[in-house]
């Protein structure tokens, strides 16, 4: 039998469980085991035994960094971020991925949205740096809106990326400074995020003005911004997209598995209705 966890603290209610177990029924390993292993940081460093007996782990906050001085290679997903989030023990070795990236670009994809045109960004810490390296990677024409208690941290992460890409093209504004049109609007802000359903990132107008959403929040399913976007006829990728592709390419890295997108897409639908419950 094999045997995954998620490691993280504190960890509250997670969807990993119940996403995992789909996965592993599609991947035809119904009897592997996933826990949910809450360990407090100043233990963190007596748990190796057990993490090492596992065949493959998550990591979410606050690991995704400590993790790494006990692996022994890291993927360049997990290099160019120093970041991860996804772990394998394969021959002996403890080998670190980031999956959020490969998660993103793969929810982004089966939306029918592109990374590729003018991308209008809400937000840039956490999940955000991230986002914003992989657009400007993607080639994008990237607007980066940021309040201005946080616009340093933002031309920060547009110096990262050029440093990637030189030829990026990536632009810091705050809100007011918002106009045009965009290919894609991505949330990557919290604004929206249960409690506090009824906010949202940008105006109407902002909304309007874009092709396609992207919102990195998965609670509640369908998000002030994504609920005036798909009133306006403007297709919505909501977070639980992002959530259930990251876990899919968990199981590629694990055991090799192979999904179609709409095995991906029904697991999707599945976990908004756990979620509703």
């Amino acid at each position: 039998m094999s045997k995954y966890a998620l490691l993280g603290y504190p960890l509250g209610h997670t969807m990993s469980p119940p996403i995992h177990k789909r996965l592993f029924e599609l991947d035809g390993k119904s009897d592997a085991e996933y826990e949910v292993c809450e360990i407090p940081p100043e233990q963190l460093d007596r748990k190796a035994d057990y993490l090492n007996s596992l065949n493959g782990y998550n990591i979410t906050i606050p690991y995704k960094v400590d993790i790494i001085s006990h692996l022994d290679e890291l993927d360049e997903s997990a290099k160019r971020y120093n970041s991860v989030n996804c772990v394998v023990n394969r021959n002996g070795k403890n080998i670190g991925f980031n999956t959020d990236c490969s998660g993103f670009l793969r929810s982004l994809e089966a939306g029918g949205a592109k990374l590729d045109g003018r991308v209008l960004q809400i937000g840039c810490g956490g999940v955000g740096r991230m986002m914003a390296i992989e657009a400007a990677l993607h080639g994008a024409d990237l607007t980066v809106v940021a309040l201005p208690e946080f616009i340093a941290g933002a031309q920060e992460v547009a110096e990262e990326a050029l440093k990637l890409n030189p030829s990026a093209k990536i632009n810091v504004i705050t809100h007011d400074m918002i106009s045009g049109e965009f290919d894609l609007l991505m949330n990557a802000s919290p604004v929206g995020m249960y409690p506090k359903t009824d906010a949202c990132p940008v105006s109407e107008e902002v909304v309007k003005s874009c092709k396609y959403v992207f919102e990195v929040i998965y609670n509640p399913n369908v998000t002030k911004l994504m609920s005036i976007a798909e009133k306006n006829g403007i297709p919505a990728i909501g977070g639980m997209a992002m959530l259930v592709w990251q876990a899919a390419v968990a199981h590629e890295i694990w055991n090799g598995a192979s999904y179609k997108d709409e095995d991906v897409e029904k697991i999707i639908t599945e976990m908004k209705a756990e979620l509703s419950k």
